[in-house]
């Protein structure tokens, strides 16, 4: 029997009591994994669920450490009584949260191994709690890749640097060719059109190659394996980042996976790198609770409240439109990932992304192309400009492309699912928070920008208000904030770009200023 992480059986079993679970994992070690999930962990007990953290590191038990949690002493075997079966978790000093720590027993040199079982998955499952974080750590071995598709949700975990990035690619491909042999373990003769179809390929091979292979020899096949890839949405975090080509790195490694792997990565978000993430693990304090306002905390929050409205709202279930059988050959748009109505701007924004992704050494694109796959791409990326901004040339490559009565498509939303998920989260908490008698301060305004997914820039550019001030207002700095009178019309400007009452927005902030600026003697 399979050791895969089968969900619960419709009857004969305990009742399901989880509501969601969480898995990340991502492949390679070190890249910040465990403080991602000790954190969102944090963050979710802190909104008053009840939250079992579950350590399933096959390297090695870290997070009891990283919680400052004493765990028992190693413990004899007791009978035929597996210790893996044992899911008593322990008491944390955050309210709410548990832990079910990995233990040792007497004359093991390694922790028991969570997940390792169906009948321990299953158990897990029936835990009374609302949520369950799994950290899965580094490898990809079929318990990990089980636990990964099992639950819920899946985040994979990276970093700015090739070994990273190399293995969250090969995560991926780890994950897929689980999934299909987990789908097709009880089909024998499918599954020996599948090894077939490995012949053809090298190891781990990509997802669309793997599946159109299939293809070759059974187009139902083909077509069951090309909807499992379509249901397949990991999401992606990026940490450790220094640069601002790093913050850049989560949306191109989406793209390039959706083109090479037939992944569809969606990215919710980047953890900065600063001292205080490495101070919170030294002093055993998750950072939401050791440095709470720090760049690395404030950016763990935002990831964490985008992962609860993704499953709040249940987009995780979101599945994307499956592959073709066939390969073929990309539009100049798509090259250049782009739209047939774009501007002539817009086509030169696009190239100028394309031509930065496809330079040697391009991070997003490590361990995806070979050298001469590599050269024809840049060739593609140089051809798609020339040709798009020829009025002549582009006029008859959609003639020749595109049918003439083909109603031309519209402009793709470049919104991701998880931030629409979190800003639909908003609007609902922005609904019920603000009536006649609401106090609006610069936090609430902010919330209220970001739930219409406005940015500061774009007030900026309609108001002609600076977005230094902008910034203020929003951060109640007043000492940064011009005199009241000119602070009351920036304030009413904002409101009216937000669709707000301006007459309650300008009294409320104002008030608050005035009450800062009498207790600290400002005039």
């Amino acid at each position: 029997m399979s050791d895969s992480f089968l969900p619960p059986e419709p009857t004969g079993t305990a009742p399901r009591h989880v509501r969601n679970v969480i898995a990340v994992g991502g492949g390679r070690g070190g890249v910040g994994k465990s403080v991602l999930a000790v954190n969102l962990a944090v963050y979710l007990a802190q909104l008053g669920r009840s939250v079992v953290l579950v350590d399933a590191d096959p390297a090695g038990a870290v997070l009891h450490t990283m919680l400052g949690v004493d765990v028992p002493p190693p413990r004899p075997r007791s009978g035929d009584e597996p210790a893996e079966d044992d899911l008593t978790p322990l008491p944390s000093p955050i309210p709410g949260l548990l832990l079910l720590p990995q233990l040792y027993t007497v004359g093991s040199t390694v922790p028991v191994r969570p997940g390792r079982k169906p009948r321990w998955a299953r158990k897990l499952r029936q835990l009374d709690v609302d949520w369950v974080l799994i950290d899965l750590g580094e490898g990809t071995t079929p318990a990990t890749l089980d636990l990964f598709l099992g639950a819920d949700l899946g985040v994979c975990v990276t970093a700015p640097e090739p070994p990273s990035v190399e293995a969250t690619y090969r995560f991926a491909r780890a994950v897929f060719q689980r999934t299909i042999r987990r789908t097709l373990v009880k089909d024998r003769f499918k599954m020996r059109l599948v090894e077939r179809a490995y012949g053809e390929l090298p190891p781990l091979p990509s997802p669309q190659d793997l599946v159109r292979a299939i293809a070759r020899y059974d187009v139902g096949v083909g077509e069951l394996a090309a909807q499992e890839l379509a249901r397949l949405c990991p999401r992606l975090v990026v940490n450790q980042v220094r640069l601002r080509t790093d913050s850049e790195l989560g949306p191109a490694m989406c793209d390039m996976a959706a083109r090479y792997l037939g992944v569809n990565y969606d990215y919710v978000g980047h953890i900065e790198q600063d001292d205080s993430l490495w101070l919170s693990v030294v002093r055993r304090r998750p950072a939401l609770i050791d440095s709470p306002t720090s760049k690395s905390a404030r950016n763990i929050e935002r990831i964490a409240r985008r992962i609860s409205a993704i499953l709040t709202t249940r987009e995780h279930v979101r599945t994307a439109t499956p592959i073709s059988l066939v390969p073929r050959e990309p539009s100049l748009y798509e090259v250049l990932g782009t739209h047939r109505s774009a501007t002539d701007e817009e086509v030169r924004r696009a190239y100028k992304r394309q031509r930065d992704l496809y330079q040697p050494h391009s991070l997003p694109l490590t361990s995806l192309l070979s050298g001469a796959e590599f050269v024809t791409e840049q060739a593609r990326v140089e051809e798609a400009h020339e040709t798009l901004l020829d009025p002549v040339r582009r006029r008859s490559y959609d003639l020749s492309v595109f049918p003439e009565e083909e109603e031309k498509p519209k402009r793709p939303d470049a919104t991701d699912s998880a931030l629409e998920a979190e800003r639909a989260m908003l609007r609902q908490e922005l609904a019920r928070e603000i009536n006649a008698e609401t106090e609006f301060t610069g936090k609430l305004l902010a919330k209220v920008r970001e739930s219409q997914g406005i940015e500061i820039e774009e007030i900026a550019e309609h108001t002609k208000i600076s977005a230094g001030h902008l910034r203020a207002i929003e951060a109640e700095d007043f000492r940064s904030l011009p005199a009241l009178v000119y602070t009351r019309g920036f304030v009413q400007q904002v409101a009216k770009y937000l669709k707000l009452d301006q007459a309650q927005v300008g009294r409320t902030y104002l008030r608050r200023m005035r009450q800062w600026r009498a207790a600290s003697g400002e005039l």
